[in-house]
């Protein structure tokens, strides 16, 4: 029976609008546990982490709470190296600053392994910056700059092995600011906006991602930011971008990444139960993550809000 390894993260330092930090336990509320064991697996819940130690943040300072985010990095790249030795991980955000810890702490993992290391990351924005590119000073912004090695990321753990550019895939994309774009046109990163969607479909990019990763016999991390979504289904996340993913979207990748066999460990982040309704966007990424796993959604059961 394959273990499921709950890591609590109530990253919260990644931004300036607060609230992710409840995000953990929402999930938990939301029942996530249960449905995962109610597919067979046996689930272990790690509880909620807290960053290692670090020196006080200057709330003057140009990058917010920089400080905290670093020993969050620090935290979550040691758990997630971890977690991996032990079973699959799902890391329960917490702002997406929680992933340059635990997209750092898989890979070197995988390193370890002798497996490249993909990343599959659903989401609005590409989150490719740096601290010295990033004009808001949010942290949140920068984790796929940090784990494909670009420069600026002083102070935070340094990386053994850096991830390809081609071993990523962005999918969902609708909100990119002038420097990333500029960025990332001199990439290898796969980058499926909301067009390319509209006009060919989810299904395609994301199976020719996979067979890909399938290939090479790499490990798969799948980061799944609330905002991948339309806010018309999700809508308790700071960074609401109207003409997101649909619910049945949602469940198609989910349902593909299940079919494949190739998930490895997952990132549920950015979501801020302050700004929900009733519980819905919790409930609704437990549904998706519970298709990564196998459930399908007939098999769901109805939600008290629908």
């Amino acid at each position: 029976m394959q273990e499921i390894i709950l890591i609590g993260a109530p990253v919260d330092s990644g931004k300036r609008r607060a609230g992710c930090l409840m995000g953990p336990d929402a999930y938990r509320t939301a029942g996530l546990g249960q449905a995962l064991g109610d597919l067979g697996y046996r689930v272990r819940d790690w509880g909620n982490l807290t960053p290692a130690e670090h020196p006080v943040d200057d709330p003057e300072a140009r990058l917010f709470r920089q400080h905290e985010t670093i020993g969050w990095t620090n935290r979550l790249k040691r758990a997630g190296a971890d977690a991996m030795a032990k079973g699959v991980p799902i890391f329960l955000g917490g702002d997406h600053a929680l992933s340059l810890g635990s997209v750092a702490g898989v890979a070197a993992h995988a390193a370890e392994q002798g497996r490249p290391q993909f990343v599959l990351w659903l989401d609005a924005h590409t989150d490719y910056h740096t601290p010295e590119t990033t004009d808001s000073g949010n942290l949140h912004g920068t984790p796929l700059g940090y784990v494909t090695g670009r420069g600026g990321f002083g102070g935070f753990p340094k990386l053994a092995k850096p991830i390809p550019q081609e071993n990523i895939c962005i999918i969902g994309l609708r909100s990119v600011d002038k420097p990333e774009r500029e960025a990332m046109q001199d990439t290898e990163i796969m980058a499926c906006d909301m067009r390319m969607i509209d006009e060919g479909g989810i299904a395609t990019p994301l199976a020719g991602f996979l067979s890909k990763v399938k290939a090479a016999n790499g490990a798969l991390h799948v980061s799944l930011d609330v905002d991948f979504l339309d806010p018309t289904i999700a809508p308790a996340v700071g960074t609401t971008v109207p003409g997101g993913a649909t619910m049945r979207e949602g469940h198609l990748v989910m349902e593909m990444i299940s079919d494949s066999g190739l998930l490895t460990s997952l990132d549920l982040v950015e979501l801020n139960p302050f700004l929900d309704e009733r519980g819905r966007t919790a409930q609704v990424m437990v549904d998706l993550a519970a298709s990564a796993f196998g459930r399908r959604v007939f098999d769901r059961p109805t939600r008290a809000f629908s």
